[in-house]
């Protein structure tokens, strides 16, 4: 009996906690599923959060440009429309590492990671404050340890998207708001909300929405002060270090905001185009139904009540949802405050309606069901490994002290992208040319070249025809030999067999021994 004693007092003394402090146990467990999510979810979710972040500011870091976006690189062609400020902060990081004599690509992740996962506290912490001060502690309770453990929030809070780091800044904005609604200052108030807000911009320059949803509100209810505190603070931090960044890159200022505004409109199609009600159909699927289903009822049920913080993210929503370019990730600024209002609204709408009153037992049930699954999905999530067998394959030719060259192709003979960061080197390796059905036609030519521009390995992925295209290759280099196999990840192995279009090939990595003799063990 003692046991059964010692387990009803500890779970006693959690329910006090969470009863009476709920923050202890909201932090806590967002802490340790960040930290767990830092240590293990290694790799990276979409391409973006890699290649557009940490393959270009390790590069400069290097002194190499791996995107060309500089403009005294070889290759420039001007102004790309991207955004510098995000890798730009990578850039301060990874010199600082390099500064520490912190070299190996996986330590220097783990640190990022880390980071990203500490810096999204903020979203946690503040995102409990919010809906504590606007309604009530129970609304918090809610909103906080759904912030915390929803089951893509610490994998996607230890990921290098912009659309996810620009969050907590957004979320400080409207807590500044939110926390002096009847104060004597309104103009330093709403000054400081905009300075947050344009550092949500600097890093996503969507992230517009919000302060635009703001402002359009201070307007309409004429607020003047308020209005030119939130205007001269966006302006101070978004335009100011957008105007500095472009101004000692290109020489004039706005270069990659027009470049920017020029991509999505002539290329707006050109991705995934999909019905205005896309995303409707994604929240309501990947927040887990039923308590999906609430929180939508909830989210547009509460919108009056809630406006000020309903209005700016239904504005970024609306834009998303027409605009042609669809892709999952680009919501990711307007979750957390669907979740916010979602829980206020729960409790005001849904929770003391005539129905779930008469239907206690499964309203109750439902949420059971939501969090065993979550649950599931969150232990999965948070120790999950994505695109291991790009990333493994490319640490693994790190620990060799020569690479300048390696080949790169599929089952098709094509070149797939490779993340040459954690090579901790930016070995070439050469493309497909348009008159060339596959990298093999290049092969000769190469081979053609001095030994000391030949391929040091050849990286085979997928399988399939893998003797065929080896014994291909051997035409032009007779001396590669079998060194290494990778293994995709399991999330990578899953989604390939719910979707074959997700791609989960193994690695083969093959050694030229002009160069290498023995293997390095």
């Amino acid at each position: 009996m003692k046991p059964d004693l010692n387990k009803a007092l500890i779970l006693g003394k959690v329910q006090k906690i969470w009863n009476d402090q709920p923050l202890i146990l909201i932090l806590g467990s967002a802490i340790l599923f960040r930290l767990l999510a830092a240590i293990f979810a290694k790799g990276w979710g979409m391409l973006d959060d890699h290649y557009l972040v940490i393959e270009s500011s390790q590069s400069w870091v290097d002194g190499y440009d791996y995107n060309l976006w500089l403009p005294w690189s070889k290759g420039n062609t001007g102004p790309t429309g991207h955004n510098f400020f995000y890798p730009g902060v990578h850039f301060l990081l990874f010199s600082a590492m390099k500064w520490l004599d912190i070299t190996d690509p996986q330590i220097k992740m783990l640190i990022i990671r880390t980071l990203l996962g500490l810096f999204s506290m903020i979203t946690v912490y503040y995102g409990y404050r919010i809906v504590e001060v606007t309604e009530d502690k129970k609304s918090a309770r809610l909103a906080g340890i759904l912030l915390a453990l929803y089951f893509f929030m610490p994998w996607i809070s230890v990921r290098n998207l912009a659309e996810s780091s620009c969050i907590p800044f957004v979320i400080l904005g409207f807590w500044q708001i939110v926390k002096r609604q009847n104060n004597s200052r309104p103009f330093r108030t709403f000054f400081i909300a905009g300075i947050l807000f344009g550092l949500a911009c600097d890093v996503r320059f969507q992230l517009i929405f919000f302060p635009l949803g703001v402002f359009i509100i201070l307007v309409t209810r004429l607020k003047l002060r308020e209005t030119a505190g939130i205007t001269a603070g966006a302006i101070c931090s978004f335009l100011l270090v957008q105007i500095l960044i472009d101004c000692f890159l290109w020489g004039y200022p706005f270069a990659e905001i027009l470049g920017y505004i020029h991509v999505n409109v002539t290329d707006r199609n050109s991705y995934f185009n999909l019905p205005w009600y896309n995303y409707i159909l994604t929240v309501g699927g990947i927040l887990l139904p039923p308590v999906s289903l609430f929180f939508i009822y909830g989210f547009v049920r509460g919108w009056k009540r809630y406006f000020l913080i309903f209005f700016p993210a239904f504005l970024f929503f609306l834009f998303h949802s027409f605009f042609p370019n669809k892709q999952e990730r680009f919501i990711l600024p307007f979750i957390p405050f669907f979740i916010m209002i979602g829980a206020m609204s729960y409790y005001k709408y849904v929770a003391v309606s005539g129905f779930w009153n008469k239907h206690k037992k499964l309203l109750r049930a439902c949420w059971v069901f939501f969090w065993v699954i979550n649950c599931i999905l969150l232990t999965g999530m948070t120790f999950t490994y994505s695109k291991r067998a790009k990333v493994e394959s490319m640490y693994y030719l790190s620990k060799y002290p020569y690479l300048k060259m390696i080949i790169v192709e599929d089952e098709k003979g094509d070149v797939p992208i490779v993340p040459l960061f954690y090579t901790r080197r930016w070995p070439k390796y050469p493309v497909k040319r348009e008159q060339d059905s596959s990298i093999y036609q290049r092969l000769p030519s190469i081979a053609a070249d001095p030994k000391f521009d030949h391929p040091q390995f050849f990286i085979f992925t997928g399988s399939k025809n893998l003797q065929a295209r080896v014994t291909l290759a051997r035409k032009s280099f007779p001396l590669i030999v079998y060194e290494t196999t990778i293994e995709a990840g399991f999330l990578d192995k899953l989604m390939h067999r719910l979707n074959p279009v997700n791609k989960a090939d193994k690695i083969f990595i093959y050694r030229n021994r002009e160069f290498y003799k023995t293997k390095i063990r």
